[in-house]
């Protein structure tokens, strides 16, 4: 066999799944459900999220 018919293609180019605008939607979804939760435990990890997806704006 030859290294030619060996070697396996490359993967095309990875394309993005979340606009930046899809990140701002997310973020706006997330501060409005904040505001309705009691569960201290939730709201902490929703204030988590939130902190990460504004990372990426």
């Amino acid at each position: 066999m030859s290294e030619e018919e060996t070697k396996k293609p490359e993967p095309g180019r990875a394309r993005a799944l979340l606009s930046t605008s899809d990140f701002r939607l997310l973020r706006e979804a997330l501060t409005s459900h904040a505001r309705t939760i009691d569960d201290r435990e939730q709201l902490a990890k929703i204030n988590a999220l939130h902190h990460r997806l504004g990372n990426y704006t």
